[in-house]
């Protein structure tokens, strides 16, 4: 019976992303299986030849930077892959040097940083909402360059920037199902649905932000996201295409057996309480 319900519902996905022109649920997981494995690969090269990659997303609220992240992250490890979402910055923190909080998270040997928004929240939404002075707002656009160039760049850690995008009639529709959604709640904030009110003051920071730091040591990518599905996978394939990695060769481990039980041992834990069978 679930299987069957399963199917159907394949179906019914597969026909509403024909009608729609969207990819369908079924081939998206196929090609996304197949950028998995690739990652996983990129991560094996990252770690065998102790690389550093810091990869940033920024975009408009409800573009899908916390999706993208997931896919990326579902089938690699933690321990190369961090995601980074630093929260508001504590009274301490406000008192340090702009980006010295996210300095503190660039990647060691072998490690591969996901920033879920970054040091550019100060020309996206600390510009938009008036979190900070128009100096302090023209100084962090004149400085970002030059440390992006120095301090990271020819510091020999790879550098990927990724704008995620999407339309004003799009963005309110995912804003409507997140509310519609119990398990999206947690997603919405009256910071990020004020966007929906000043669509264009975020238009003009993100073109003043995005021209003035689009370098040729830093470049922009920007990524058309009404498609999730479709930008999800871009995405992905754009970062594996952008880092020369290779297949690094891995010896995998034997299983040895088991040692014989001891007398009087059982199968199973006789300490603790079981929980109880629900499902």
């Amino acid at each position: 019976m679930a299987k069957r319900k399963q199917k159907k519902q394949a179906a019914a996905d597969a026909a509403a992303a024909a009608a729609s022109g969207k990819m369908s649920r079924k081939e998206f997981e196929k090609e996304l299986a197949k950028l998995q494995v690739e990652l996983t690969r990129l991560q094996t090269w990252v770690k065998a030849k102790g690389a550093r990659v810091i990869v940033v997303f920024e975009g408009r609220d409800t573009a899908g930077k916390g999706g993208v992240i997931s896919r990326i992250t579902a089938r690699t490890s933690p321990r190369v892959y961090r995601h980074v979402a630093l929260p508001a910055p504590s009274d301490r923190e406000k008192t340090q040097v702009y980006i010295q909080r996210y300095i503190a998270q660039f990647p060691a040997a072998g490690e591969i940083i996901l920033f879920d928004r970054s040091w550019y929240n100060r020309a996206g939404v600390e510009r938009v909402m008036g979190f900070c002075t128009d100096e302090q707002y023209e100084r962090f656009l004149a400085l970002v360059p030059t440390v992006e160039r120095e301090l990271i760049v020819r510091n020999g850690i790879i550098l990927r920037k990724y704008f995620l995008d999407v339309s004003q009639d799009e963005q309110r529709r995912r804003f409507e199902a997140r509310i519609n959604d119990p398990v999206k709640h947690w997603k919405l904030s009256p910071m990020d649905t004020e966007s929906v009110r000043r669509w264009w003051d975020y238009t003009a920071a993100y073109q003043r932000m995005i021209a003035a730091t689009h370098t040729p040591e830093a470049p922009w990518h920007i990524v058309p996201a009404d498609d999730k599905r479709r930008a999800r996978l871009n995405l992905i394939r754009h970062l594996l295409d952008s880092i020369p990695y290779k297949k690094v060769d891995i010896e995998l481990p034997k299983i040895p057996k088991a040692h014989p039980r001891p007398k009087g041992d059982g199968e199973g834990l006789r300490a603790g309480q079981p929980i109880s069978g629900r499902y």
